[in-house]
């Protein structure tokens, strides 16, 4: 039987491998489905560095939509709230970004045509979330309402978490 301590260990280290990916300059191998997230501590100003998956890529301005899963409890999203100007790598791309807030109903469209778009994907999503769908649009979208969704918009300023 493994303790709940190793599996956790080995939890963390699965989600972090991303990371490890990303610092290796290997982020291409995601293509534009996953972006890393470089922001800075609310309390301690510390660079952390997240991988999320975007869920809504505007091509006409660059913006990309992320979603917290975990709610608006998670550290990278209260980092992000408290500092919201900040870097995402996408590919092998540095792109310098305002995070914004998204609505929550149009949180439930994203989460509508993201399901539409990855239809497995969406809904093991909200099964690992602990949510049970039944797989129509109007499921996903009220699915979509309980997420805190943020905007990253490029613009156009250097890179804070890198010197120039």
């Amino acid at each position: 039987m493994t303790s709940s301590r190793t599996l956790h260990r080995w939890t963390r280290r699965l989600f972090r491998a991303p990371v490890k990916l990303y610092r290796l300059r290997l982020g291409w191998l995601f293509g534009r489905r996953l972006a890393m997230v470089e922001h800075l501590g609310r309390r301690t100003g510390h660079l952390h560095q997240v991988v999320l998956e975007v869920v809504e890529l505007d091509p006409a301005t660059g913006a990309l939509t992320v979603a917290s899963g975990f709610g608006p409890k998670a550290d990278w999203y209260r980092n992000l709230r408290a500092h919201p100007a900040t870097d995402v790598v996408i590919g092998i791309r540095r792109i310098a970004v305002r995070a914004e807030p998204v609505p929550t109903e149009t949180g439930a469209e994203i989460m509508r045509g993201y399901a539409r778009r990855h239809p497995r994907t969406a809904r093991r999503l909200a099964g690992f979330l602990g949510y049970e769908l039944d797989g129509t649009d109007d499921d996903f979208a009220e699915f979509g309402r309980t997420l805190p969704f943020l905007r990253l918009i490029p613009d156009g300023r250097k890179s804070i978490t890198r010197p120039a």
